[in-house]
């Protein structure tokens, strides 16, 4: 290894932080990851205080307590701090809320949903036995065990003391089942229901038959020892490369040491026999030469090889695009289950146990082993750790929408030739047995159930289908309306859309959901979110705030109060890029792991951190890039930036190459090419063209290669895309 890795991200989980009633002292956990700059501790310390000093702001009474959750520090030293709430100790459904502070610690404003301090009696006419008998009446399937825990609810028109009843089973479709039934405490009336297990097919569908079903068991596990690369020959996936672990000279297993020890197992066609799959359930699969299935069904590994390739594109994808480290951002990998059931129809994500399940479909289905399939599970465990989007209303829809928009993405970035990326969810399975997908993003209302226009009676549909109007607003976004490559999108209001890009939208998305998006955020608060999300990433007045509004009203979500407003520039005023000169680590930047470093074995252009790419030694490669919009006004728009090359090869012979390349859409020019060649004793500034990207969301990318042996290293700094 060349160097320290660093950590990719400014988001850290935090473990517990107790405001109890009038100003508490605040305390931090240990982070998983390097403090940046900006002291977490503080931040959330200042949180805290802010709350205290401004219970109204957060509609807070005297007996509410607040735990935090997570906390953002961003690049200027804006803070945003994730609260859950407790009343009187009791966990308080709905009543989350991020407290957003000014760098210096001064409150700038508050997200949240509920509408006022609570005020009711927390003393229940109904036990929690009876609350239980209630519920169990709603379970379908076989119960194995049932908890009921006191809690308010916030959700509705006004506060309700609740039984929060949790039923642990299986279902009748052979699924694990966490059903949690809200039970009225004063009446003992039944409210909400909503299960935990994500099922990746809504109940009542089943999936079409076109393939056939799987053979022969695996063997036993052996311990783990060593990363290993494997060949995968999946059935959904193709031919692929995998990341095992050597046991030893003739044993491999299906884990990733390389991503947190992600792991797929072979369920023996059983269902759990607890609630959720426990540690060991299953059997590992393991191989002998580390060549993995056959491209058919007739070799359980080959549908390993799907889901194990499934958790890699999941997890890189959320590092490399949206630095991530996992789905909690603590760098711990989930587990896979594949052969679940007998002829079981469905996957799904079982955040209980943190872990995914795959069925092999019903007799002459294909499995449900596809990429866009353990992306949109997965990230169900991403919006848990996050927002935590309850599982009903427009909440729920917007759950859904995001697992459908990840998994899109996941698709896109892992680009696998096998599974071609498209904006279809599901298309693989061939749920209907005809060729269709199980959802279509571009007009979701193709499936005869999903809506694509949002109503104040979206709320009430099963969220697989109130997701319609998320996934229509993506599309639009990232793609835009009309005739496309990826299908015809319809808009509600009868506008024209101009699509942004992928990346862009993404990252809109995603900062929404983890910054700005809360509970029991609804589509006009998701709206809100996204545009707040958008004046952060692009600046005020930016084309892609403009182009968020443009989405949301084209969906029937009506403007709010906050609108992009204004023509202020993004924050590096003159210079398009966003941290520029990386003096705030990976922040606003897509790279590798350990490019973007303060590493003392070489050395910046000016501040302290840079780009370090390559140098290794050995066949590698590593990427660096940012999203930036040229504006169509431009009159020589520029890439500029600082270049030291050094390396241990000799003469003129390009071993090792750094390409500086733009990406538009579908497409990736190279506007230059350096390599060993271009060895220099010190920083040399290069600036490139980039006219022909005039009016255009394009992505700088810069791309180093080092072949298998002797080192090169390319290092960047002092990056700049100027209008000209």
């Amino acid at each position: 290894m060349k160097r320290p890795l660093l950590a990719g991200s400014l988001t850290l989980a935090v473990s517990s932080l107790v405001i109890a009633g009038a100003g508490a002292p605040a305390t931090a956990a240990t982070a998983n990851s390097p403090q940046p700059k900006a002291s977490h501790s503080q931040a959330l310390q200042d949180a805290a205080a802010q709350v205290t000093a401004n219970p109204t702001a957060v509609k807070a009474g005297a007996h509410d307590q607040f735990q935090a959750t997570n906390v953002v520090v961003d690049a200027d030293g804006t803070r945003h701090v994730h609260f859950n709430r407790t009343y009187q100790g009791l966990p308080v459904r709905g009543g989350d809320v991020i407290v957003h502070s000014a760098p210096g610690g001064q409150l700038d404003s508050a997200t949240l949903t509920q509408a006022a301090p609570i005020a009711i009696s927390v003393t229940p006419s109904v036990t929690d036995q009876q609350a239980i008998a209630k519920a169990a009446k709603l379970f379908k399937g076989t119960k194995k065990n049932s908890t009921a825990t006191l809690a308010v609810d916030v959700t509705g028109e006004a506060p309700k003391l609740v039984w929060e009843v949790v039923l642990h089973g299986t279902g009748p479709d052979q699924s694990p089942s966490h059903l949690h039934v809200l039970v009225d405490a004063k009446t003992g009336a039944t409210g909400e229901s909503w299960d935990t297990f994500s099922a990746f097919v809504p109940e009542g569908v089943k999936a079409g038959k076109t393939a056939a079903p799987a053979t022969a068991l695996a063997a036993p596990a052996a311990a783990a020892a060593v990363a290993a690369s494997g060949t995968g020959k999946g059935f959904q996936v193709g031919n692929v490369t995998v990341s095992t672990t050597q046991n030893s000279a003739t044993s491999y297993t299906l884990k990733d040491p390389n991503r947190g020890n992600g792991e797929t197992r072979d369920a023996q066609n059983q269902t759990t026999t607890n609630d959720s799959p426990p540690a060991g359930w299953g059997v590992a699969l393991n191989d002998a030469d580390n060549v993995w299935g056959n491209n058919a069904l007739t070799d359980r590994a080959t549908v390993g090889v799907d889901a194990h390739y499934g958790i890699q594109a999941t997890w890189d994808f959320y590092k490399n695009v949206l630095g991530r480290n996992g789905i909690k951002n603590d760098g711990v990998g989930a587990r896979s289950f594949v052969h679940y059931g007998t002829n079981y129809g469905n996957a799904g994500w079982d955040d209980d146990s943190f872990s995914m399940i795959y069925g092999d479909g019903d007799v002459g289905a294909k499995p449900f082993t596809e990429i866009d399939v353990a992306g949109h599970e997965m990230s169900h465990g991403v919006t848990a750790a996050t927002a935590g989007l309850i599982y009903s209303g427009d909440a729920g829809g917007l759950n859904e929408a995001t697992s459908d928009i990840m998994g899109t993405m996941v698709e896109f970035n892992a680009n696998n030739a096998a599974d071609a990326p498209d904006y279809l969810i599901g298309e693989k399975i061939d749920i209907n047995g005809n060729g269709t997908p199980l959802r279509w993003m571009d007009d979701p209302s193709k499936d005869g159930k999903s809506v694509k226009c949002w109503s104040t009676s979206t709320k009430n549909l099963n969220p697989h289908y109130s997701s319609g109007v998320g996934n229509h607003f993506f599309y639009l976004l990232a793609v835009g309306s009309g005739q496309s490559q990826w299908g015809n999108s319809p808009t509600c209001d009868g506008s024209t859309v101009a699509g942004i890009g992928n990346d862009a939208s993404t990252k809109i998305w995603y900062r929404a959901l983890s910054t700005y998006m809360t509970s029991n955020t609804d589509y006009p608060g998701a709206r809100t979110a996204t545009i707040k999300a958008a004046k952060d990433l692009y600046g005020t007045g930016s084309t892609q705030c403009a182009a968020v509004e443009k989405a949301w009203s084209a969906v029937s979500v009506a403007p709010t109060s906050t609108t992009c407003g204004g023509t202020t520039p993004p924050p590096t005023g003159g210079n398009l890029l966003l941290n520029p000169g990386f003096e705030s680590g990976a922040t606003s930047w897509t790279s590798s792991t350990g490019v973007i470093t303060n590493d003392a074995a070489a050395a910046p252009r000016t501040g302290t951190y840079y780009a370090w790419l390559d140098g290794y030694g050995s066949a590698h490669t590593d990427t660096l890039s940012q999203s930036v919009s040229i504006p169509a006004t431009a009159t020589a728009p520029k890439l500029s930036f600082w270049n030291k090359i050094t390396t241990e090869e000799t003469g003129t012979t390009a071993y090792d190459t750094l390409k500086v390349q733009v990406v538009d859409g579908t497409t990736t020019t190279t506007l230059a090419t350096y390599s060993n060649a271009n060895a220099s004793s010190g920083y040399v500034q290069r600036t490139l063209d980039l006219s022909a990207f005039k009016g255009k969301t394009v992505t700088i990318k810069f791309t180093g290669t080092e072949d298998s042996s002797l080192r090169t290293s390319f290092l960047i700094d002092d990056t700049s895309v100027t209008a000209g």
